[in-house]
């Protein structure tokens, strides 16, 4: 179960990659780009169709790895460049639904004021 905390860290990967690879394939590549594949993070890899998505995460027992296929329409992703991008679990959850999670901003958060 890969369970959502408040230090979770989504990175999603601007470039398409070969959607042939499977989880050891991922795993490398993750460590390629200098992050830890095991330290509970999740990474989602997009395929050169806009339909597809992949998501690697260390659950504490092992590595899980999901494919999606929208049946109609494709994901939004950002640009593609070299490197990665960070989202929000929020994002992470509209982007998994298959809607633009590029309009979901973040909202200010509140710290609490002191009472006497």
């Amino acid at each position: 179960m890969i369970a959502l905390r408040a230090d979770l860290k989504v990175v999603v990967a601007s470039q398409p990659i070969d959607f042939r690879r499977g989880v050891h394939g991922l795993v490398a590549l993750v460590a390629e780009a200098g992050s830890d594949p095991y330290n509970g993070d999740i990474f989602i890899f997009r395929s050169k169709r806009k339909d597809r998505l992949k998501l690697l995460a260390w659950d504490g027992s092992g590595i899980v790895l999901a494919t999606k296929w929208l049946e109609e329409g494709g994901f939004t992703w950002p640009p593609v460049t070299g490197g990665r991008v960070e989202i929000s679990t929020e994002q992470m959850a509209v982007l998994m639904a298959g809607l633009d999670w590029t309009r979901l901003a973040p909202g200010p958060v509140r710290r609490p004021t002191k009472v006497d």
